[in-house]
């Protein structure tokens, strides 16, 4: 335990864990991560727990029922969540705590940080916070669409300093290794490139593994908060064991060097744009250190509606990415003070967006 020196750990774990047969919940692979979890709490290390598997969970409730809709699935998820809870909470001799989320919980702000005080006060209370997306209630506009980034967003909201998500191979091989033998695994990344996403199967690649691009988004997520990030095979007793002696059993990625600060790495990675604001024109000092360069005489376009405080991406009219910030106007206002004179405004406006509500984006 010495080598990793861990403060505070999310794990994730995935429903072919908790339900490989989805004839409900199965402690077959889940006894082992659960020592792990109390392994790490008997050293002092605080502990998060993302766990989905609410569906698989409660599919079997449902088995004879012909209708697949999403209905049945939600039904599904209520049904397998009280299992899933009830489930952890047997392996335990402390107590734990059901946190259900939906995107639009983390992205807005304000919710944003009920969720941190809530798991923090979980946390000093000695309780496991155990979180799923809240799959009974999520639409395809509130979801995060999977838990590996739902772990990420997590520990970065949690001001984790380690990220475990679980997976059914050792790590991030260079070639799937289900079809390549000599496919090696990558124990280190030190850098997330594209080349790296290639490894895990992107649009231009055939040969990664399946569910392996949404671990390395949510490996980029949180080493960009200065969180490493383990993949590993959550099937193997082992792999928990090696941790626990301070050994890297899958791949581990480095954290930055100077990591984004909390608020900047929510704009970034967690809140969801609103809408956009086309821009024209090269700006003298980066949009973060002199906000005042952005006027309404700058705005090509406004596009989408939002309100003030909303989340806005900055968009050159080139189509570069170049911000994403909290707007200090409505869409509609925007709109009429980008079509007024200067000199026909009876007021000067404010700043559309301000110095500390920026966060910079590489050229996309």
């Amino acid at each position: 335990m010495n080598k990793f020196q861990w403060r505070r750990v999310v794990i994730k774990v995935g429903s072919a864990l908790i339900a490989p047969d989805k004839k409900g919940c199965s402690s077959r692979y889940l006894l082992s991560i659960a020592q792990f979890i109390l392994r790490c709490r008997m050293h002092g290390i605080e502990v998060v727990l993302v766990s989905s598997g609410s569906v698989a969970a409660g599919a079997h409730f449902f088995a004879e029922s012909d209708r697949k809709d999403i209905a049945i699935k939600k039904a599904m998820a209520a049904a397998g969540q009280t299992s899933m809870m009830a489930t952890w909470d047997r392996f335990f001799d402390f107590p734990c705590a059901q946190i259900l989320l939906t995107h639009a919980d983390l992205t807005d702000r304000e919710r944003y940080e009920s969720i941190r005080e809530t798991m923090f006060s979980l946390l000093n209370g000695g309780l496991l916070p155990i979180i799923n997306e809240n799959d009974t209630v999520t639409t395809d506009e509130l979801k995060v669409g999977d838990n590996d980034n739902l772990a990420a967003m997590v520990a970065a909201a949690a001001d984790a300093d380690t990220l475990i998500i679980c997976s059914d191979v050792n790590g991030l091989y260079d070639k799937n290794p289900n079809q390549h033998d000599d496919a090696k695994l990558i124990n280190w990344v030190t850098e997330i490139t594209p080349e790296i996403y290639a490894m895990a199967g992107g649009a231009d690649s055939s040969v990664g593994t399946g569910g392996m691009k949404t671990k390395i988004e949510a490996a980029e997520k949180a080493t960009s908060h200065g969180i490493s990030t383990f993949i590993v095979n959550g099937f193997e007793e082992s792999s928990f064991n090696d941790l626990l002696n301070g050994r890297n059993p899958g791949t581990l990625f480095q954290p930055y060097k100077r990591p984004l600060q909390e608020r900047l790495h929510w704009l970034t990675h967690t809140s969801k744009e609103q809408g956009e604001l086309i821009v024209q024109g090269s700006f003298d000092e980066p949009l973060d250190k002199n906000s005042s360069q952005l006027t309404s005489d700058g705005i090509v376009e406004v596009r989408g509606e939002f309100a003030i405080g909303d989340t806005i991406l900055v968009r050159s009219d080139d189509g570069t990415r170049l911000a994403k910030a909290t707007s200090n106007y409505s869409s509609c206002m925007l709109s009429y003070i980008s079509e007024q004179e200067s000199e026909d405004l009876n007021l000067q406006p404010g700043p559309i967006i301000s110095d500390e509500d920026i966060a910079i984006l590489e050229k996309q």
